[in-house]
């Protein structure tokens, strides 16, 4: 497999604004660390993988952005593009680096939960731009 589980999530809203359910969490078992980050137009989050610890990315946006990852040391990187609005939940497997870039003009949102809560961060660079 080399396709980095990406699920698209159905947005519900009205005028006031738009809300999406963040289907998948179940499958992430409890949540040790959660976190809540932007990601401004030219910059990337990410550029790292996690040797044990799994991880629920839901990436918000309203405007162009790119998924970087590969699937284990010295496997070649891929990439995916998403453009409009909406809404994605990213589920990268054990030692499959991964990385977020705003190509667009707006910032874009993540929503980042992990099955523990330890420092099970490695830097590993996917795509050009910042690092972790």
């Amino acid at each position: 497999m080399t396709d980095l589980p990406v699920t698209p999530l159905e947005a519900f809203g009205d005028d006031r604004g738009v809300s999406f359910t963040l289907a998948g969490l179940s499958a992430l078992g409890p949540i040790a660390d959660a976190h809540l980050a932007s990601v401004r137009p030219g910059h990337t989050r990410g550029q790292h993988y996690h040797a044990h610890k799994g991880e629920l990315m839901a990436v918000v946006y309203a405007d162009t952005w790119s998924l970087h990852w590969d699937t284990g040391p010295g496997t070649p990187t891929h990439h995916r593009t998403f453009t409009g609005s909406g809404a994605v939940v990213v589920a990268p497997p054990p030692n499959w680096a991964h990385a977020v870039r705003n190509d667009g003009g707006t910032d874009l949102w993540l929503f980042v939960g992990h099955d523990r809560a330890d420092r099970d961060t490695h830097p590993r660079q996917v795509t050009d731009g910042d690092s972790t």
